[in-house]
């Protein structure tokens, strides 16, 4: 397990350990005499041990974190094989290969990625080489480190193949089976799983991680891990990483309670402390070797560790768990599966979401007006400009989420109160950017607690701007997954499948650029965004008529309602800066002519120009769409009032 984590804890490997005695029930000897000796171990009702951890070992040997501890297997060979000699001394009958990573999507932040052959088949042979005939080898398969489908633009036959090219590497090199790890997403622990029954029938051990909840981060309960890996035909099943042998204890509880299938438990050393700056795992060999009983006794039959496990945690383990076998029947109650299904709710139609939706599923022309919230937090400027909003007859007001690191009010808390003050329908301008999973599921179902139901949902560019130049944009998924996300809230459903009571009520939105360099690949987002359940799409501003109909016009025919965007522009140097410097927008020759020719006149005149161009692109495309969405960027209200006014005489 190679968990890259800057740690201590644990003794140097070596290999100088006296070796252990030979235990005749043991299945380790030579395929020669087995064909298959992982699944006699599997089969004979007995507990066995693993080995621990791969990475923090390598650290504590004193090999830095910026390298590929996968690279190890061909650069400093030596180094592993002490780890894994050191596993063997202490009485591991399985250990695992240096493989955690060495798939080609992490292979490639070190420039090996063409090299992922030959690391897992070196790996295999090393691991086969340490073990002289004392262990078998299983061969290491972890997460690739990106989202895949639904929640990125990984696709499962992407994924697939590749952990299919680890997975050849490691049948080359000879291993006795299969270890998938630390995943938390079950549906791409099952590419890779699929990956290795289209090249092997060795037995695979499934392992996810979960958190304090016995949780995985995608929400999905030990009980629903088990019953789904169960049916993929998995040999063994387990936990291993993230949490100590305490809440790993009552995961293998959980998981005992729905399958009979033979559990592995892998815990981290406790939880790790931070000390100055390292990362110290404190949970004792001792503490390890007695939660490793206990989880036998809970009905686990492969015990190990992972991060901050030494050898001499495994040693402990090794002692005290002989003569300590599982109980021999269990407690099954009813199908835990058959039980998850009705979690999932049809979902509501979208004219009783919220009253935009009403209107867009009625086929009702709709306009709404994007406002960016304060700075600070004085909310009365803004609430003055809804009212002028709402005055002029506008649907919504949308709530843009400023991109530039200022010290603005956030999107949603904004949204509550236009609505609460105003009474006009808000939509949120949600971004993936700077928010992991969890803090947006949290901060929608607080939307949704609080009466909103609109959302755009985009993916958002980096803060690259701001009082903050130290800052960074991090993406934890992108508007395609989150997409996915909410449409399950709207079922009922967290990302775990578990129920969340009453749906979520959203109307979702997201956004295309119609002049996207590459026309053929945002087509095909678009299209992944509706099949995910979009509701409606809104457009990047819209200054050249001809690229957007020539865009709704590529097949597939766009089947959700299309807002346009319209940008009154209020100088020529604003034209020159969103045509130059701003993604998705584009602005024509001819019009930035008229600019040139309109500032010549003065301000007013300028702002006039403005707004009649983006009245005369509405005209142009308004057999195209079903309502505009009009951007009023700081001072100018005035400009986008007078567009949408022009706009609802003529509708």
């Amino acid at each position: 397990m190679t968990t890259i984590e800057k740690v201590g804890g644990g003794g140097k490997a070596s290999g100088d350990e006296p070796a252990r005695p030979q235990r005749e029930d043991a299945a380790l000897s030579s395929t020669q005499e087995n064909p298959d000796p992982l699944r006699r171990l599997i089969d004979d009702g007995k507990v066995h041990v693993m080995d621990g951890a791969m990475g923090t070992e390598l650290y504590a040997s004193g090999v830095f974190v910026n390298v590929s501890y996968d690279g190890l297997n061909l650069e400093t060979p030596e180094v592993v094989e002490n780890v894994h000699r050191a596993y063997v001394n202490a009485g591991a009958e399985v250990i695992e290969t240096n493989t955690f990573g060495a798939n080609p999507v992490k292979l490639s932040s070190y420039g090996l990625a063409g090299r992922t052959e030959e690391i897992n088949r070196a790996a295999a042979a090393l691991a086969r080489e340490s073990a002289q005939g004392r262990a078998l080898v299983v061969g290491a398969v972890g997460p690739l480190g990106i989202r895949i489908e639904p929640l990125g633009p990984t696709s499962r036959e992407e994924a697939e193949a590749f952990y299919g090219r680890q997975i050849d590497g490691l049948v080359q090199g000879g291993v006795d089976g299969f270890v998938l790890e630390t995943f938390s997403d079950l549906n791409e622990m099952e590419q890779a799983f699929k990956a290795i029954r289209n090249r092997s029938a060795l037995p695979i051990i499934c392992q996810v991680t979960v958190g304090e909840d016995c949780c995985t981060s995608y929400g999905t309960s030990p009980e629903d891990v088990a019953a789904e890996i169960a049916d993929w035909g998995a040999d063994v099943i387990g936990l291993n990483c993230s949490v100590g042998p305490a809440v790993m204890l009552e995961a293998v509880e959980r998981m005992a309670a729905v399958t009979d299938l033979p559990l592995s438990a892998q815990p981290n050393a406790g939880l790790p402390r931070a000390v100055a700056d390292r990362k110290i795992y404190l949970a004792s060999p001792e503490y390890m070797g007695k939660y490793a009983r206990r989880m036998i006794e809970a009905g686990a039959r492969f015990l190990g560790g992972c991060c901050g496990t030494s050898p001499e945690h495994i040693r402990r383990i090794r002692a005290l768990v002989s003569g300590v076998q599982p109980p021999a029947t269990r407690v099954r109650p009813g199908s835990h599966a058959e039980q998850h299904d009705t979690h999932v709710q049809p979902d509501v139609p979208l004219g009783e979401r919220s009253e935009w939706g009403r209107k867009l599923s009625e086929g009702t022309f709709v306009t709404s007006v994007e406002i960016t919230p304060p700075e600070g937090w004085d909310m009365q400027v803004l609430l003055e400009h809804c009212r002028r909003i709402q005055a002029v007859g506008a649907d919504t007001v949308n709530i843009r989420d400023h991109p530039r690191a200022h010290a603005r009010m956030s999107a949603l808390p904004a949204a509550m109160l236009i609505e609460r003050e105003v009474g006009i329908e808000t939509i949120v301008h949600y971004p993936c950017r700077d928010r992991n999973m969890t803090r947006m599921i949290s901060d929608l179902l607080g939307a949704a607690a609080a009466g909103l139901h609109n959302l755009l949902l985009v993916t958002g560019r980096p803060a690259s701007t701001g009082p903050h130049p130290d800052s960074s944009a991090s993406l934890d998924i992108d508007s395609i997954g989150l997409t996915n996300v909410v449409h399950g809230l709207n079922r009922g459903v967290d990302l775990g499948g578990n129920t969340i009571g009453v749906p979520t009520r959203f109307v979702i939105g997201t956004r295309v650029s119609q002049v996207a360099p590459d026309q053929e690949h945002e087509a095909g987002r678009l299209k992944w965004k509706v099949d995910a359940g979009t509701d409606f799409v809104i457009t990047q501003p819209v200054f050249d008529p001809g690229r957007l109909r020539a865009f709704l016009d590529r097949p597939p025919k766009v089947s959700v309602p299309i807002i346009a965007s319209l940008r009154p522009l209020t100088s020529l140097r604003e034209a020159e800066f969103l045509h130059n410097e701003v993604p998705g927008v584009h602005i024509p020759d001819e019009i930035m002519e008229r600019m040139v020719r309109a500032q010549d006149g003065g301000e007013e005149a300028t702002r006039a120009e403005g707004v009649a161009i983006a009245l005369e692109v509405f005209e142009a495309i308004r057999a195209s769409i079903a309502g505009v969405h009009v951007h009023a960027p700081d001072g100018n209200l005035g400009g986008a009032l007078n567009v949408l006014s022009g706009i609802r005489e003529s509708v």
